[in-house]
């Protein structure tokens, strides 16, 4: 049976998740905040937490991250930046996620084909970004981007078959979303569907690589 850990259940995209892959009759390990306690930003939550856990996965998919912090929301000019919000958008779109793997490259199997997958933004693009905007958001993303790609090539050492990827899940209706979306959402299920697909058909030549919903690449 495969089995699939999800980090961020609670959010719209983690939810979706949890639910699709259990109908598939898949075994599913849910963490989020509000239930388990597990705060990205604190790494003795992550290590509480993770490690409870004693069996591999075949996909880790972290489903956490935020646009606004502290009810400041994204930044639209340059006079806007906050060195606070900045720190905190950095704490939970990169470093955030990073850490979870570093706790949790134990679960992953070193004998078969595995998934780290954490969701990105097309907007933490620096080729992409012609529109300007979004200070912490689009750097705090872009720098997530940059540490899985550096980690997928140590992990390649030790875990031949693995697969750790940055995922771009396209405009989702949540509440992560509500405030800001700018062009036709979809809903968390599709969503889901759309990112799962992509992952099912991922081969070990995708490490590194930052791809949106569709399998397409994302520029750096």
């Amino acid at each position: 049976m495969t089995r699939t850990l999800i980090v961020g259940a609670s959010g719209g995209i983690g939810r979706a998740l949890v639910h699709t892959l259990q109908s598939r009759g898949e075994s599913v390990t849910a963490l989020s905040r509000s239930v388990d306690g597990l705060d990205v930003t604190d790494e003795q939550s992550i290590i509480d937490c993770l490690g409870r856990l004693d069996h591999a996965f075949d996909r880790i998919i972290v489903a956490t991250g935020a646009l606004a912090s502290g009810g400041q929301g994204p930044e639209k000019t340059l006079k806007s930046l906050d060195p606070t919000a900045i720190t905190t958008q950095f704490a939970l779109n990169a470093t955030g996620p990073i850490l979870v793997l570093k706790h949790a490259l134990r679960l992953m199997p070193r004998d078969r084909r595995t998934v780290f997958a954490a969701l990105s933004a097309r907007v933490g693009s620096i080729g992409d970004n012609r529109l300007g905007g979004w200070y912490s958001y689009r750097a705090s993303k872009a720098a997530l981007n940059q540490l899985i790609h550096t980690v997928a090539i140590e992990v390649a050492r030790s875990h031949r078959q693995a697969i750790c990827v940055a995922l771009h899940p396209g405009t989702v209706s949540t509440a992560f979303t509500e405030n800001y979306r700018s062009h036709d959402a979809v809903s968390p299920e599709r969503a889901t569907a759309n990112l799962l697909r992509v992952m099912d058909g991922f081969s070990r030549t995708d490490t590194g690589g930052f791809f949106d919903w569709a399998g397409k690449q994302v520029a750096w």
